[in-house]
């Protein structure tokens, strides 16, 4: 896809005329069947490359191969218990990754299954921490259509051969009318819903429109919870003859992989309510996975009938095979109805596939025009982690753990989606009609949402978990599952656990129970992955918290850093990508900022072996902020990431600390801020130790001490110094708020000691350097220097520094990181040196980060600087999704090198862009800010502040929501 001539020209529109008839365009003006105006769109016969993958350099494979060789071992180590590391670069999935992903489907947190542009269902995420990316080619929809004048045509509904599922043999689907070329139909993908329009094909006077529609409702937390998509076809006959038309969706009993292939599979015919009919699909997990039901389903109507081939195989030892189900559609364009009374299928032998089938057909008059909806549902209720709990998904709280919730699922699914698209409309529609916005802005912004659905996201119930019931904040469960020892419970109200008791536990009475965790070992964690008894065991929990179920309980949400990098929440790429979650789910953002909070005053001193350096360490150290939530053990068995010691690094509780005012600021929720700050004061309190001169200034250690976890940083650094000065800000500020004034006090003095520090030794007259030391980059230009500002200015606080340093700063950022490499057309290159060549310290410092590159362009907007930003974020699109670029439309990457090699793909940093968004909204509300001058020493809580207490979403848009009337520092509001 990336030839010589990459990048020549800009293009700053995608009408749909330049890829559909206007005349087809206009017929399918019904229903919503027509593309909208702003969309990303590809023909399918469109060429879906290889993506490249970075490679690093003969001096980083040197710098680095003490700590390849101890991952290398660690990987092993965890495959030979049945687990897979949470970074494994050495294993490579059997489907080379290609430029051809779509939107996906489902709602957040139940699993998900990701549909190519060309119609391909790939990329299946029913397990946590799985993702199968090979297409399972059996799952198409297909058309058969017969015309009075005895014309007929057949045809996959996408274009390409294939090599087949299962055994190949002229038996299975490779015996199917592949008949699509793909010329002349087009694909139009704004999140959450996606179009496919055939214009002619494969009948020339047949125009065909499907719409995918799933249910991603921002601020509806029981539909966005589904797992489901409905397919609407649209039929307009051009013709002079009446045409019969037959649309026939077919799926395997599978999960992605080979798992079609395990045997034990069960397929079942059903006949619902309001005319929804169609098959379930029981599918037998393997490693005692919970099972997985599938529903695919159509909508009888007065116009088209539904009938359904319960079972057919791949190969020719099935009693009904894909060839032969293909014929009956050619020939009757139905399947018989009777079909509807067979009952549950013989499960499946082992090697073979139980595929099904579910036909709509109707006529067509000349000139006339049909409709007909398709659906697809899945309900795999329970979540078990290899090493924790099972737990139910957040769909369960509205359809039980049934597996024939799917039926009731597809049924809600093909009844309420049109309520489904009035809302989405509702939302989409201000930002797509706003004329002052660029083009590619507007999908773009939603098209990065597909990560909160095909990011591995899990949304659980917060009741009870599924076995050995205990209550949600508990610390203990199975004491024969668990291999926690020594375990401390700590009110949430103490800051800091105390260090000198094991066994302890401390509890205020008003809490309701509600505790936070401590579990400390001498000895190295255990490997096993099954059940631990006698020494690895742990003491049960003397505190059982029983909540009764609250329906504004949003339960508890989890989402990878990346397909690559299997590690719930990591938190210094959060602070990037929660912007969309505070904008859109609010509710789920305060959560993940509850269960960090917790984490705060949380220690398991089991050991751990990091990697970097080859030392131990303990797991999680009480006031450091973890760095993810865990991998096989969430919320309990947190740090997966073993690289370096996070509890070390500089970047983490500055982080927490600015997202949990700018979400209680954004929200007015002061119950959330109340809870939350005895971890605000430990994370604060924990940073004294790296202010190691009593300069108020925190200093970085000579190792990768923050997110760019390859760059080394000596001395004060841009990055890390501006995100304490703006937490010490923020902390500051929150503290008056909530009455605790001597904090208020401290953080201030800390504030305007550091803050001088930090512009004596980092300011040069035009930016502010990498950090202090004497290294070769120590004066390299970081596209990320002013995150404590972008934080602060996000938040409605007084700017950090003077406005004429920030916008120097950006400027130089512009001028140097976006438009020295490629004139502009791939985002910000992470470093660059002030004589305009790349930082190559390091990998990551010579690598574009996509969500860096759209957190600048946010920073830029909060500074007035509005046409920089757009031309800085615009060279993530160019390169990632436009038709011109690499090839990463709905798998962005973490980053890539200036020549488009990308590094781990589907990454949840991109989704920063809701952090322009964020700007973009709140600078038409919020005044510009002073600098900090003087204390306010009021200690009254004002009851301006109890007026905009909103628990139910954002207030942000609120005039000056985030501006309390009696603020640490004085705001011109």
């Amino acid at each position: 896809m990336v030839g010589g001539n990459l990048f020549h020209y800009r293009k700053n529109s995608w009408p749909p005329q330049e890829y559909i008839n206007r005349a087809t365009l206009q017929l399918l003006d019904i229903d919503g069947a027509a593309p909208p105006e702003h969309a990303l769109r590809r023909k399918l016969n469109s060429h879906a490359s290889i993506l490249k993958e970075f490679s690093i350099t003969f001096r980083e494979a040197i710098q680095m191969i003490r700590l390849g060789i101890r991952l290398w071992h660690y990987v092993r180590e965890e495959a030979s218990h049945g687990r897979k590391a949470p970074i494994d670069p050495f294993t490579r999935e059997h489907c080379k990754p290609s430029a051809s992903q779509g939107v996906p489907l489902g709602g957040m947190g139940s699993g998900s299954i990701s549909r190519g542009f060309r119609g391909e269902f790939r990329q299946f995420q029913i397990l946590p921490g799985t993702c199968e990316t090979s297409p399972v080619m059996a799952n198409q929809f297909s058309i058969f259509i017969s015309r009075d004048g005895g014309k007929k045509y057949s045809s996959v509904l996408s274009p390409g051969q294939h090599e087949g599922l299962g055994k190949p043999s002229d038996q299975g689907i490779s015996s199917w009318g592949w008949n699509l070329n793909g010329q002349h139909s087009t694909y139009h993908a704004l999140f959450p819903r996606a179009w496919t329009v055939y214009d002619g094909e494969p009948d020339p006077e047949l125009k065909i429109s499907c719409r995918q529609i799933s249910p991603f409702i921002p601020h509806n937390y029981r539909e966005s919870s589904l797992p489901t998509s409905v397919f609407v076809y649209t039929l307009v006959n051009t013709g002079k003859e009446r045409a019969k038309v037959s649309l026939c969706f077919t799926w395997a009993n599978s999960i992605g992989g080979t798992s079609h292939l395990t045997g034990n599979h069960v397929n079942e015919p059903f006949i619902g309510d309001d005319g929804v009919s169609g098959v379930l699909l029981h599918h037998k997990t393997a490693k005692d996975n919970p099972p997985v039901t599938y529903a695919i389903a159509a909508c009888e109507t007065q116009n088209v009938s539904v009938s359904v081939l319960p079972c057919f195989g791949l190969n020719g030892e099935s009693c009904v095979t894909a060839k032969d189900m293909w014929g009956k559609m050619v020939q009757d364009g139905h399947f018989d109805q009777e079909n509807f009374s067979k009952g549950p299928s013989m499960p499946s032998s082992p090697g073979d596939t139980h595929c099904a089938a579910v036909s709509a057909s109707t006529w067509v008059e000349p000139h006339g025009k049909c409709t007909i909806a398709f659906a697809v549902s899945w309900s795999s209720p329970k979540v078990k982690f290899c090493k924790g709990e099972s737990y139910n998904r957040r769909y369960t709280k509205y359809y039980g753990t049934s597996k024939y919730a799917a039926k009731d699922l597809v049924h809600d699914s093909l009844t309420k989606y049109m309520l489904w698209e009035e809302e989405i409309e509702k939302w989409q529609n201000p930002i797509l009609k706003d004329d002052k916005l660029p083009e590619w802005y507007k999908f773009t912004l939603f098209n990065e949402l597909y990560f909160l659905v095909a990011g591995g996201t899990v949304w659980v119930d917060s009741g009870l978990p599924m076995e050995d019931s205990v209550g949600i904040n508990s610390v203990i469960t199975n004491e024969k599952k668990s291999k926690r020892k020594h375990v401390t419970i700590v009110h949430k109200s103490a800051r800091l656990v105390n260090e000198d008791s094991d066994a302890s536990v401390d509890v205020d009475p008003s809490s309701g129970g509600d505790t936070a965790l401590r579990g400390s070992s001498d000895e190295e964690e255990s490997s096993s992955c099954g059940s631990g008894d006698g020494e690895n065991s742990l003491e049960t929990s003397p505190i059982k918290s029983q909540k009764p179920i609250n329906d504004d309980d949003v339960g508890r949400f989890l989402y990878l850093e990346g397909v690559e990098y299997i590690m719930w929440c990591t938190y210094d790429v959060h602070f990037y990508a929660s912007f969309a979650l505070l904008e859109l789910f609010p509710k789920i953002e305060l959560s993940i900022q509850s269960d960090f909070a917790k984490a705060v005053l949380f220690e398991d001193r089991r050991k751990v072996r990091f990697l970097a350096e080859g030392n131990q360490g303990i797991r999680k150290v009480k006031g450091a902020v973890p760095h993810d939530l865990g991998t096989h053990d969430p919320w309990y068995e947190m740090n997966a990431y073993n690289i370096h010691d996070t509890s070390r690094w500089k970047d983490l509780n500055p982080k927490f600390v600015l997202q949990v005012y700018r979400d209680f600021a954004a929200t007015g929720d002061l119950s959330f801020g109340a809870d939350v700050w005895p971890a605000v004061c430990a994370a604060i309190d924990y940073m004294d130790q790296f202010d190691r001169d009593n300069d108020g200034m925190i200093e970085n250690d000579g190792f990768p001490d923050q997110t760019y976890d390859a760059w080394t940083v000596h001395g004060i650094s841009a990055y890390c110094g501006s995100l304490w000065l703006a937490a010490l800000q923020a902390a500051a500020t929150m503290a008056v708020q909530l009455g605790d004034h001597a904090f208020a006090e401290k953080c201030k003095n800390k504030f305007m000691k550091a803050k001088v520090v930090f512009e004596e030794k980092l300011w040069n007259g035009s930016y502010f350097n990498y950090d202090s030391g004497s290294s070769s980059n120590s004066k390299s230009i970081q596209a990320d220097q002013l995150a404590g500002q972008w934080y602060t200015a996000a938040s409605g606080l007084p700017d950090l520094f003077d406005d004429c340093k920030i916008r120097s700063a950006l400027q130089k950022i512009h001028d140097f990181n976006v438009m020295k490499v490629q004139g502009g057309r791939i985002g910000a290159v992470n470093g660059m040196h002030p004589n305009g060549k790349v930082d190559e310290t390091c990998m990551q410092s010579r690598e574009v980060w996509t969500g860096v590159t759209y957190a600048a362009a946010a920073t830029m907007i909060h500074a007035g600087m509005t046409e920089q930003a757009f031309t800085t974020a615009e060279g993530i699109f160019l390169a990632g999704w436009s038709d011109e670029g690499y090839g990463y439309a709905f798998q962005t990457p973490e980053g890539w090198t200036t020549d488009g090699h990308f590094r781990s793909l589907i990454y949840m940093r991109p989704l920063a862009i809701w952090a322009m968004q964020w700007a973009l909204s709140s600078s038409k509300t919020v005044p510009k800010a002073p600098m900090v001058v003087a204390m306010d020493r009021s200690h009254v809580l004002s009851d301006t502040a109890n007026s905009f207490c909103n628990k139910g979403g954002v207030t942000k848009r609120v005039k000056k929501p985030w501006c309390f009337g009696n603020a640490i520092f004085h705001c011109s509001c």
